[in-house]
């Protein structure tokens, strides 16, 4: 059955925001059979949204449209979305009431923007929001199903997962299955070579790329005449995969690189600490996106040598002698904050990135970390592009997928690094 992605807001034509609900849906879709036609997106204009939408009714089975429905003048949708359908808006007591609720459990009253978000199409079937205010609603002409939901995300997906898809899935092939697995340490093309050769091994089997920052997800898909064959095909894909992949595979599906690193902590009943420089605190802002305190106990960003020493207790003569950007000062802080915070692994982070601070010997995106831990003290080191943030970004990933493998006895030590011990 074909499917239209319809994305209205004209944040989106102007850039201001991303267009990740569409990204998301498709994915969603595909993954389950569905074939998505169409993406198109539209600004908050009246005549073009209407032309829109009353093309992608004509030509597709489902029509999926997202954003428009909030309390302001420019929240045209259900108002077009009406007027495309025959009918007129009139106020929904059951969704007032349902906003009311809210509402008042938080301390609020109903406002005129709600009661605008009430309005809804005579005729429509309500798709209550369970996760915000704006319900969302169906429409319906002949074969074509128009589905429309907020824009905010969490709640557009919400009103997906409980009531659209539910909808849909009995009219879908069902004879897709998808396998997402996440990588990181090796580009594209890499992951790619070392995938060379699977999809021949496994016929039905497709493979995808797709680049996450500095993540690389391969997607495993199958078809075959029904969904639990598409899933053996698929699983028998992804197992071969993983072992191609080694140590570049770190997780699938929900899976993020914080949560598999949280899970190997707690596996280990290890705690954590952190000691950051050049990233300014983001390793522990990663870390913590997820509940955390059962294991990370706490960290310290120390940007002047003062600081690393007092706090840390990195000698001065380390500092003075190789600099605060070298895998000698990373490894003193990791040990330093292993220490200070009494945890059972300590990671840390020292680099330079940038714009400024580069020496001939330290160029921009030069960044050294370490990870402390029973058995020693593991220290790499490599020099990222691109700008401050993206140094730093990288820098983060780096360290946690570090203590990853350590997690898992990948690795403990490397020659490169001898002489890096418990003890520095």
């Amino acid at each position: 059955m074909s499917v239209a992605l319809l994305s209205i807001g004209t944040e989106l034509l102007h850039g201001e925001i991303a267009n990740s609900n569409a990204e998301w849906l498709g994915d969603q879709l595909a993954s389950r059979g569905f074939d998505v036609t169409r993406i198109e997106c539209v600004g908050d204009e009246r005549a073009i949204l209407a032309t829109t939408l009353q093309r992608l009714i004509q030509e597709n089975a489902f029509v999926l449209a997202t954003g428009g429905l909030g309390p302001t003048t420019d929240d045209l949708t259900a108002e077009v979305a009406a007027s495309v359908f025959g009918t007129h808006l009139a106020l929904d007591e059951d969704a007032l009431a349902a906003m009311r609720r809210k509402l008042e459990k938080a301390g609020r009253i109903v406002g005129a923007g709600h009661v605008k978000q009430a309005q809804l199409p005579v005729g429509a079937e309500i798709l209550s929001n369970s996760v915000g205010s704006a319900p969302g609603f169906l429409l319906t002409r002949a074969e074509s199903r128009a589905f429309f939901m907020p824009g905010v995300p969490r709640e557009m997906r919400a009103i997906f997962e409980q009531h659209i898809l539910p909808r849909m899935l009995p009219s879908g092939k069902n004879n897709a299955f998808r396998v997402v697995l996440h990588t990181y340490g090796a580009g594209e093309s890499a992951v790619a070579e070392r995938l060379s050769g699977l999809e021949a091994e496994h016929p039905g089997v497709l493979l995808g790329y797709r680049i996450k920052g500095p993540e690389v997800d391969v997607k495993v898909m199958a078809r075959a005449a029904d969904r639990a064959e598409a899933r053996q095909l698929a699983e028998a894909a992804a197992d071969d995969a993983r072992i191609r992949l080694g140590g570049l595979f770190y997780g699938e599906g929900d899976d993020t690189l914080v949560s598999v690193v949280a899970r190997a902590l707690r596996s280990r009943g290890w705690s954590l600490a952190v000691a950051e420089s050049c990233t300014g605190g983001l390793v522990a802002k990663e870390l913590t996106q997820i509940p955390a305190s059962d294991y990370f106990i706490g960290g310290t960003v120390t940007y002047r040598n003062a600081a690393k020493s007092g706090l840390l207790g990195v000698s001065e003569d380390t500092l003075r002698g190789h600099g605060a950007v070298s895998p000698e000062v990373a490894a003193e802080m990791a040990q330093g904050a292993r220490r200070t915070f009494g945890s059972d692994v300590a990671l840390a982070v020292t680099g330079i990135a940038g714009p400024t601070g580069a020496t001939p010997d330290k160029p921009v995106g030069l960044v050294h970390w370490a990870v402390a831990h029973p058995g020693g003290t593991v220290v790499d080191q490599r020099v990222f592009s691109g700008d401050r943030n993206q140094v730093q970004q990288a820098a983060c990933y780096a360290v946690l997928d570090e203590l990853r493998r350590v997690c898992a006895a990948a690795r403990v030590s490397r020659p490169s690094n001898r002489g890096l011990g418990p003890n520095g």
